[in-house]
């Protein structure tokens, strides 16, 4: 036990009286019991009382601590930013849009670094003879150590055939095999080793057409017209989940391998037949989502846990939907349901005139062996959420609008490694990755 500064006693303070007034107020107690004064008690009586009333305060000195130990065993994480990870990217690299993050079985972080929203202003070394003295284009992925080093650097419009032409989703398996896929017709998930080598294209492509072209269809399973937004693995299942909410509202699970289809679902967890092709309609922001048995899109991620159960961001209705590994609806957990989730007024990445909308972009589950927490990535409130997984209660939080470390301006990506860090990633005009470590609560490593 833990002993409190000054004292014997842990916590000593206005409940708990030191041991020498104790014997006084004994003595005391025996003479008012007797009708003597404290002089006239006899030794044999205060000795039982004083017994008596020792045990019971020790009982409870006990049980205080008992309940204040398991208190702060139960204690969600708080973290501090790392403010110099990760190291300046080598070769006059611009940090573009990070949109998703990884941590691979090496706690190595793995990011996209997507091109495609580059600015002039930040590629004034790409220019013959340049402009300036940084930056210029890196590559779309890249591979961090736990240092903030990177480690390997690939990938790029062009780079090889099906490359997505706005890369979105990034995953590494036990393998160290990366899937990427992207969300513009025609974008599908391609495979590639580590190093970059091409090695398998998982199909089911949609034809390439302007996006104003592409209709909803949740039924059929051959194809992605819109892309593929977010996948995830059960790689002991040998299963890929992907979160067809771009334009679609479903969840879709196919064999990693072959890439054969295997089952999916709706909102709620109803069958793909019941599900409509109709726009969401608009509700009134100026309270929550209503509750509604239909995926709102975006249904923006999708991600299995240990115990048989998978969470779906449903960034559309402010909320994450729980299911079984075969669909069946567990539960839903609201995110600040108070901002609104879509609708007229919601601005996506460089909007002049409105915000963005929707509080749950992406999440991640911490890596202790119960996967306690849940972190969300809120680019509306740009916070990160600490809920209790269990029951979806909030538990704490991170961050905050702004551009001072540890603030986030749109973040869009979290991951956590096997240490407690959570990384976040930001999109827009944030372009850069963060890393959070913790400073309270017991984290056990499980893998």
């Amino acid at each position: 036990m833990r002993r409190a500064r000054g004292g014997i006693w842990p916590g000593a303070g206005p409940d708990f009286c030191s041991m020498r007034n104790q014997v006084c107020l004994f003595s005391q107690e025996v003479a008012q019991r007797s009708g003597d004064s404290p002089s006239k008690s006899t030794p044999g009586d205060a000795a039982i009382l004083f017994w008596n009333r020792f045990v019971k305060i020790s009982i409870a000195v006990v049980l205080f601590w008992l309940v204040v130990g398991t208190a702060t065993a139960q204690q969600a994480p708080a973290f501090r930013v790392d403010p110099f990870w990760p190291k300046r990217l080598p070769n006059k690299w611009s940090m573009q849009q990070v949109v998703d993050i990884y941590v691979d079985k090496d706690d190595h972080i793995w990011i996209i670094n997507r091109e495609g929203d580059a600015r002039p202003d930040e590629l004034g070394a790409a220019t013959n003879p340049p402009r300036a003295d940084c930056c210029v284009l890196g590559p779309e992925v890249l591979e961090f150590d736990q240092d903030g080093n990177v480690l390997r650097s690939w990938g790029g419009q062009n780079y090889a055939p099906g490359w997505p032409v706005r890369v979105q989703t990034l995953g590494v398996d036990r393998d160290l095999n990366v899937y990427l896929s992207g969300t513009m017709p025609g974008d599908g998930i391609i495979k590639f080793s580590q190093d970059g080598k091409f090695l398998w294209d998982f199909g089911h492509r949609g034809p390439k057409v302007p996006a104003s072209q592409v209709k909803q269809d949740n039924q059929q399973t051959d194809v992605f017209p819109p892309g593929i937004g977010a996948f995830e693995f059960d790689e002991d299942a040998r299963e890929m989940y992907i979160a067809d909410g771009f334009l679609n509202k479903r969840v879709l699970v196919y064999d990693m391998d072959t890439g054969a289809f295997k089952r999916g679902w709706g909102g709620h967890g109803i069958p793909l037949s019941e599900i409509d092709n109709d726009p969401t309609p608009p509700y009134d922001p100026s309270g929550p989502p209503p509750d509604q048995k239909q995926f709102a899109p975006i249904v923006h991620c999708v991600h299995p846990s240990r115990d048989g159960f998978v969470y779906v961001c449903e960034r559309g209705s402010d909320r994450i939907q729980v299911f079984t590994k075969q669909g069946k609806f567990v539960n839903q957990f609201w995110v600040h349901p108070s901002s609104q989730s879509r609708g007229p007024h919601c601005g996506g990445p460089w909007s002049m005139t409105d915000p963005p909308c929707g509080t749950v972009t992406n999440l991640a589950l911490s890596t202790d062996p119960q996967q306690k927490y849940i972190f969300v990535a809120d680019p509306t409130n740009n916070m990160v959420w600490i809920l209790n997984r269990k029951d979806g209660t909030e538990v704490g939080s991170f961050g905050g609008n702004g551009r001072y470390a540890g603030q986030l301006h749109w973040v869009d990506a979290i991951a956590v490694d096997s240490k407690g860090n959570v990384y976040t990633g930001e999109v827009e005009d944030g372009k850069r990755i963060q890393k959070f470590v913790p400073v309270t609560g017991e984290h056990k490593v499980a893998r």
